[in-house]
């Protein structure tokens, strides 16, 4: 197992553009969020799969004329996402040049939906339809279809990591503002619903029948949901910065999390080094919480040893779905959202579950609708644990 920190200034989160199951846009979904909104997970029709997920509320928008070839859903929620903040983005490289702005993404599901879809035509037809093409569904077309938008010319790449790859993909970011490659970096992630994700998640037996309840004694899987977030970084001085980030790789399993927890707990204490504090001081946890029952049972013994049962912690993921190579970019943005002056009472989202203990499983602090209230914010910890045991937790805090 090797274990990667850096002790460095930290990198600046200058803005942010999100959107998920629960809406579009930094105001909308922090509300939602902070006030205990649980969409209802359904079967997605357009995938005429029987497995029920988080999906948008909204359509993303299409794709420009000149930028057809990248068109799939994946795209079109990233172009949703940088939507939000597309006059930042556009004043950095306007300041900088094309050439000093990056951009690292994190997806794993990229446009297989419409790689599926081509698929089916062919077995029907003989041939693919003239409207595919190669560049909708290939992984590393995701940061190359933003870059050709915004018409960058720094490093363009995609991660792809499952679960983490979003995580490691601000990790990657920020090695190139430090490296002095870029002056700034396009960094995020995106995912979007496919019948591959959904039936392979349901054929390792990884998906609930009912709900994602994580932490309790009847979870019985997750729920697959999709979406985007991107984050503007960079050298210039902001409210909130990327104080830290520890990555570990243990390889125990192709999907199983190591049951000891003994990787992800790197991670958690190479972020905790990396910015400098001591665990008393983060103020809230976004727990990888799956609801699946090993991820669980290991996450809650390794925060229970770190952190003990006292540090305000939650779920985010029975609001979200599981995002899958968005979610560590989509729930570092919620601690961004907490972390910002949007959230003017420095309230914490409630944990949603049905509140039945495990037993079998160290108890931590689960915030309620209760008691969410909290003096000011400073530091928040965001838990990706990904398949192969590829585990990233970000530290984000007030700069």
């Amino acid at each position: 197992m090797n274990a990667v920190s850096d002790s460095e200034s930290p990198l600046y989160l200058n803005d942010l553009g999100i959107v998920c199951a629960l809406g579009s846009g930094k105001a909308e979904i922090l509300t939602a969020w902070l006030s205990g909104q649980c969409p209802k997970a359904a079967p997605v029709p357009w995938l005429d799969v029987d497995i029920p997920a988080f999906s948008l509320l909204t359509e993303p928008p299409p794709l420009p004329q000149n930028l057809k070839r990248y068109n799939c859903r994946n795209n079109r929620i990233l172009l949703a996402a940088l939507g939000q903040i597309e006059t930042s983005v556009r004043d950095m490289i306007e300041r900088y040049g094309a050439d000093r702005i990056g951009l690292v993404l994190g997806t794993s599901t990229s446009g297989i939906a419409e790689g599926e879809q081509a698929i089916g035509v062919l077995r029907t037809t003989g041939q693919l339809p003239s409207s595919y093409h190669y560049k909708q569904q290939e992984l590393g077309g995701a940061a190359e279809f933003l870059a050709r938008y915004l018409d960058t010319h720094g490093p363009a790449y995609t991660v792809s990591t499952t679960c983490s790859s979003s995580a490691n993909a601000m990790a990657s970011a920020r090695r190139l503002l430090r490296l002095d490659v870029c002056d700034a970096v396009l960094v995020g992630g995106g995912d979007a619903l496919c019948r591959t994700t959904l039936k392979g998640f349901a054929a390792l037996g990884a998906l609930s029948n009912t709900r994602c309840n994580p932490f309790s004694k009847n979870r019985d899987g997750t729920v697959i949901g999709e979406g985007a977030a991107l984050f503007l970084m960079s050298r210039e001085p902001a409210p909130i910065a990327l104080l830290g980030v520890g990555a570990s790789s243990d390889a125990y399993h192709i999907s199983a999390p190591r049951p000891d927890g003994a990787g992800a707990y790197t991670a958690m204490q190479a972020a905790l080094h990396d910015a400098g504090i001591a665990p008393e001081q983060v103020d809230y946890i976004n727990l990888h919480g799956t609801a699946t029952r090993q991820n669980d049972a290991m996450e809650s013994k390794v925060v229970g040893q770190l952190f003990g049962n006292q540090t305000p912690c939650g779920s985010s993921k029975p609001t979200t779905g599981h995002c899958l190579g968005a979610a560590g970019a989509i729930e570092a943005g919620l601690c961004w959202l907490l972390l910002s002056s949007l959230n003017k009472e420095n309230r914490l989202p409630p944990h949603l579950w049905d509140g039945e203990v495990d037993p079998e499983m160290m108890q931590l602090g689960f915030v309620t609708l209760e008691n969410h209230g909290l003096n000011p914010l400073q530091y928040c910890l965001s838990n990706s644990f990904a398949f192969g045991g590829n585990n990233v937790s970000l530290l984000i805090g007030n700069s």
